[in-house]
């Protein structure tokens, strides 16, 4: 506890610079509803147009809960990592971390929870609710279940774990490619699809079958299925273990670049 209370002061600052950029909070926010409403009206077309009730085990209420819970998972458990890393390596900031007495991913995992301190009192309980009262008026009586929706939390918290490590370890290239901008859109494309935040797992078949054990699945299609109840318990025991699996390697994948790294630390201006 006395090593983590030295990082406290990060968590204060993230908390900070949610609260003084409060526009830049507001406007990212409002683009990703947007991002959410687009899908919803697509897929409502998409079962307009489709002659039975439901697509491969999605009926048109299941989806409309997908759409949102993974929005709100992506939401809460998004890092910019790479960002931060590859904006302090070209403005040469990244020395001023590393001449400090803390440990590099401990610094940004402690500022991004201050961020995520707002980020979930704010959105969490005004998006489960508009959910769960959507469901309670679909299905006649009220659908949350407590045990469920509390592994649905462990499951954001171990999916936030992947997607800070994983997104470390992205960040860490910056030390060879020195610009990380173009190939960290890509990138962003790529891990929504393969992580079901685009387009559910179970419409890609045997494809998604063979997704849901990588670790893009944990980031999104894991957490919104365990709230759904679409997940049994043998299941979910699975796929927890399948997050902590793939925490632990992108930790220490995290280490060992960031290891290789420092040897060919290469700063611009400063």
């Amino acid at each position: 506890m006395s090593k983590l209370r030295k990082y406290t002061p990060f968590t204060r600052a993230g908390i900070m610079e949610s609260v003084t950029y409060r526009a830049n909070f507001l406007f990212f926010l409002l683009g990703e509803i947007m991002k959410c409403f687009v899908m919803f009206f697509v897929w409502k077309a998409v079962f307009d147009s489709s002659s039975g009730e439901t697509l491969f085990g999605f009926s048109y209420d299941n989806m409309v809960v997908y759409l949102f819970i993974s929005f709100l998972s992506g939401y809460i458990t998004y890092s910019d990592g790479s960002y931060a890393i590859g904006k302090e390596i070209l403005d040469g900031s990244v020395v001023m971390r590393m001449i400090k007495p803390i440990d590099f991913d401990m610094c940004f995992l402690f500022q991004e929870l201050g961020n995520k301190i707002i980020s979930f009192s704010l959105i969490f309980l005004p998006i489960t609710a508009g959910v769960e009262i959507y469901r309670f008026v679909i299905n006649g009586r009220l659908m949350l279940d407590i045990p469920m929706l509390l592994l649905f939390l462990v499951s954001m918290v171990l999916a936030y774990g992947i997607n800070f490590y994983f997104n470390l370890s992205y960040g860490f290239l910056a030390f060879f490619l020195k610009n990380l901008w173009g190939t960290d859109i890509i990138k962003g494309a790529v891990v929504d699809f393969l992580s079901g935040a685009t387009i559910p797992l179970a419409f890609m078949g045997g494809f998604g079958y063979v997704l849901q054990f990588l670790p893009f699945a944990s980031l999104s299609y894991t957490p919104v299925m365990i709230y759904m109840g679409m997940y049994g318990a043998k299941k979910i025991i699975f796929y927890l273990g399948l997050q902590v699996f793939w925490l632990v390697i992108f930790a220490l994948i995290s280490k060992l670049v960031l290891k290789l790294a420092m040897k060919r630390l290469v700063v611009h201006g400063g």
